[in-house]
């Protein structure tokens, strides 16, 4: 995936996020996060992403 493709597909995240409204979002984005690890297919990656998204979030979420 190019740069310019990954910003678009950031882009209609972030747009689709703000036309579902703000009390829909987690929930579309642990949807979107199921559809994604499925279609990804590989449990260990999967795991990988996990932990790299969460990487400084619990220190960041205690201040």
């Amino acid at each position: 995936m190019t740069d310019s493709e990954l910003d678009a597909v950031y882009t209609r995240l972030c747009k689709t996020m703000t036309q579902l409204g703000e009390n829909n979002a987690q929930l579309f984005l642990a949807r979107f996060a199921m559809l994604a690890i499925d279609r990804l297919g590989n449990s260990e990656v999967a795991q990988q992403l996990i932990d790299a998204a969460a990487e400084d979030m619990t220190s960041a979420a205690s201040h």
